[in-house]
C-alpha cells in the first residue's frame, strides 16, 4: 500500500473497491466483450509485429519508425491496463480491485496517455523538419536526439502524474467503494472520498489542460506549416506524397484527441451526458488508437507496406 493510504484508517480502511464495467449497459456486456476483445487482440499482434518489424529491418531505423516504435509500447502498456480488467467483468464478474491496484492501474492510464500525447506531437515535428526542412532532417533529428525526446516523453509522463497514486492514497473514503466505472479513474476515486478535493481535482485539471493545450497547440502548428510548405511545392506528385504521409498521422491523432477531449469534458462538466455513453467513450478512447495505430500506419506508410509484402512472400502465402 502506497504511503498515507492508511490513514484515517477507521474511517476508510480502504478497498478493495467494486469495478461495475458499463453501469446501465450490463446486459449487454457479454456482447460487448466480443468487439473490446478483437480490438485487444488486433492492437497486441498489430504493435508486437510492428516492433518486431521495425527492429529486424535495418532500413525502418529512422525517427519516424522510431517514435511509432514508442508510441507502440505506449499503446500495449495502456491497453493491457484496462482492457484485461474489463473483460474480467465482462466474462467472469470479477469486479472487485484492490486499492494498491486500482492506484496503479489509475497510475498508468493517465501517464502513459501523456506519453501517447507526447509522441505524437513528436510524430508531428518529425514530420515537420522532414517536409519543411528535408536537407536538415539527418541532422537535426540524430538518434541521439530522438532517444532524448523519448526519454522526455517518458519522463514528463511518470513525473507530472506521479503525485496522484499520493493523492488518491491520503483520502478518506467512508462512503460506497462502488466505482461506476471500467476502470480507476483519477475523478471517478476522487468523487468517493468523503474530504475536500478541491486541491486534488485542481491539480489533475490543471495537468490535463496544460498538457493537452500544449500538444495540441504545437501539433497543430506543425501541420499547419506542413500543409504550407506543401502547397508551396512545384511537384504535384511531391506534395501528394507528403499529404499521403502526413493524413495518416493526422487520422490517428483525431481518433485520440476526439474521444479523449470528450471523456475529460464528459467526466467534468457533462452532467447530461448518459452515464453509460461516458463510459463507454471512455473505453474507446483506450482500445481503438492502439488498434488503429498500427494498421494505418501499415497502410499508409510505403516503407512498412512493402515490408509486409516481403515478409508474407518469404512465409510463402
Amino acid at each position: 500500500m502506497l504511503p498515507g493510504a492508511s490513514r484515517n484508517a477507521t474511517a476508510s480502511a480502504p478497498g478493495p473497491f467494486t469495478l461495475l464495467g458499463i453501469p446501465g449497459l450490463e446486459s449487454l456486456q457479454a456482447w460487448l466483450s466480443i468487439p473490446f476483445c478483437s480490438m485487444y487482440f488486433m492492437a497486441l499482434l498489430g504493435n508486437l509485429s510492428l516492433l518486431l518489424m521495425v527492429k529486424t529491418e535495418p532500413s525502418l531505423h529512422e525517427p519516424m519508425y522510431l517514435f511509432l516504435c514508442m508510441l507502440s509500447l505506449t499503446d500495449l502498456v495502456l491497453s493491457s491496463s484496462t482492457l484485461p480488467k474489463l473483460l474480467a467483468i465482462f466474462w467472469f464478474g470479477r469486479q472487485p480491485i484492490g486499492f494498491s491496484a486500482c492506484l496503479a492501474q489509475m497510475f498508468f492510464i493517465h501517464s502513459f496517455t501523456a506519453m501517447e500525447s507526447g509522441f505524437f506531437l513528436a510524430m508531428a515535428y518529425d514530420r515537420y523538419v522532414a517536409i519543411c526542412n528535408p536537407l536538415r532532417h539527418a541532422t537535426v533529428l540524430t538518434n541521439a536526439v530522438v532517444a532524448k525526446i523519448g526519454l522526455a516523453v517518458v519522463v514528463r509522463g511518470v513525473v507530472l502524474f506521479f503525485p496522484h497514486p499520493f493523492l488518491v492514497g491520503r483520502l478518506p473514503f467512508c462512503k460506497s467503494k462502488v466505482i461506476a466505472h471500467s476502470y480507476c479513474e483519477f475523478m471517478a476515486l476522487v468523487k468517493l472520498a468523503c474530504a475536500d478535493t478541491a486541491a486534488s481535482r485542481g491539480y489533475s485539471l490543471s495537468l490535463a489542460f496544460l498538457i493537452g493545450g500544449f500538444d495540441v497547440c504545437f501539433i497543430s502548428l506543425s501541420y499547419a506549416l506542413i500543409l504550407r510548405t506543401v502547397c508551396r511545392l512545384p511537384s504535384k506528385e511531391a506534395g501528394l506524397k507528403a499529404q499521403g504521409t502526413c493524413s495518416s498521422h493526422i487520422c490517428v491523432i483525431l481518433v485520440f484527441y476526439t474521444t479523449a477531449v470528450f471523456s475529460f469534458l464528459t467526466h467534468r462538466f457533462g452532467h447530461n451526458v448518459p452515464h453509460a455513453v461516458h463510459i463507454f467513450i471512455a473505453n474507446v478512447y483506450l482500445v481503438v488508437p492502439p488498434t488503429l495505430n498500427p494498421i494505418i500506419y501499415g497502410v499508409r506508410t510505403k516503407k512498412i507496406r512493402d515490408r509486409v509484402v516481403v515478409l508474407v512472400q518469404q512465409c510463402g502465402v
